[in-house]
């Protein structure tokens, strides 16, 4: 034990530095420096850089994993039945009472769940365009405009309606357009989450970068969410 503990504080003291500093006042004052501090901070970054490239790794395992479990457990769900142009009155559906969905369809007064239509030939358009035209153009800004890493993926497409499936991860959003006849160039829409009680806005933020894609083209809108 005698040995060990000589071993110890020789290794000890042969680490250590001592420097003396003139002073007026005193002989020398005795500083000791420990040279081990600096071995410590180089460990310490080392930790670090370990624990930031462990964190990167953890993210993209997970993410991994939440994709395998969406597709498995088909997080996405089945497409909702009331999906598609209602009959009485002719509309789009309205949203149910989570807040995970917006539509043309919803009162003026429900600042969760309304959303204002659009206008294809609003009167500042200098050269109107047909409906199938306006169809054209919504096609290419959905297919062309970022959807927040969503997948956008048009499953059914008629003479006056448009249905759109976003996916992530396993999890679909349905988007629907509508071109209401007799309404002039009015287009109704609806945008919703096929599960979950919240979505982040993320079908607000999907309908408005589409809304500003396509006043770029002259498309114009009754208000702005």
């Amino acid at each position: 034990m005698a040995s060990m503990a000589a071993s110890s504080s020789s290794t000890f003291y042969t680490n250590l530095k001592f420097a003396t500093k003139p002073n007026n006042k005193a002989s020398s004052l005795l500083r000791i420096s420990l040279c081990h501090n600096n071995n410590n901070h180089e460990d310490n970054n080392n930790n670090n850089s370990n624990k930031n490239n462990l964190n990167r790794r953890e993210l993209i395992l997970r993410s991994s994993e939440i994709a395998t479990v969406g597709a498995i457990f088909n997080f996405g769900g089945k497409k909702p039945d009331y999906l598609g142009v209602q009959k009485n009155p002719p509309s789009l559906a309205l949203c149910p009472a989570t807040k995970n969905c917006i539509s043309t369809s919803e009162n003026i007064s429900d600042i969760v769940h309304y959303a204002p239509p659009w206008n294809y030939n609003p009167e500042s358009r200098t050269n109107p365009i047909s409906k199938e035209e306006a169809i054209e153009e919504l096609i290419d800004v959905i297919e062309s405009t970022p959807a927040d890493r969503f997948t956008p993926r048009i499953v059914e497409r008629k003479e006056d309606y448009i249905r759109v499936e976003y996916s992530i991860l396993g999890f679909v959003d349905d988007v629907e357009f509508w071109f209401p006849p007799g309404k002039g160039s009015t287009v109704e829409y609806r945008s919703a989450s096929r599960v979950g009680n919240f979505d982040f806005d993320a079908n607000k933020k999907r309908i408005k970068a589409l809304r500003q894609e396509l006043e770029k083209r002259g498309w114009a809108s009754a208000e702005t969410i």
